[in-house]
């Protein structure tokens, strides 16, 4: 299965483990040197209703990344890190 980065927004990242539905991805984090992923980013949960702002996001290691399906990524274990949403 053939996927470009731009479609990866739409598939929802789920751990194998226990079945926690992480949510979509948002981000991925890229080295330039080596061409490759690093990571896939999820963004944090909003807090009441996004007033109250939001949760880090969850930081998925491509080592973490089990198996791509058409609308899901399976990933095996807790994020790697979570990381702190910076204003843009």
């Amino acid at each position: 299965m053939v996927c470009r980065i731009a479609q990866l927004q739409y598939k929802e990242v789920i751990d194998i483990s226990d079945g926690t539905r992480y949510g979509f991805v948002e981000d991925v984090e890229l080295d330039p040197e080596r061409g490759a992923i690093e990571s896939i980013v999820v963004a944090g949960q909003s807090r009441f209703f996004g007033l109250l702002g939001r949760e880090p996001d969850q930081v998925f290691p491509w080592s973490s990344i089990k198996r791509f399906g058409e609308d899901i990524i399976l990933v095996e274990g807790r994020a790697l890190r979570s990381r702190e949403r910076t204003r843009r």
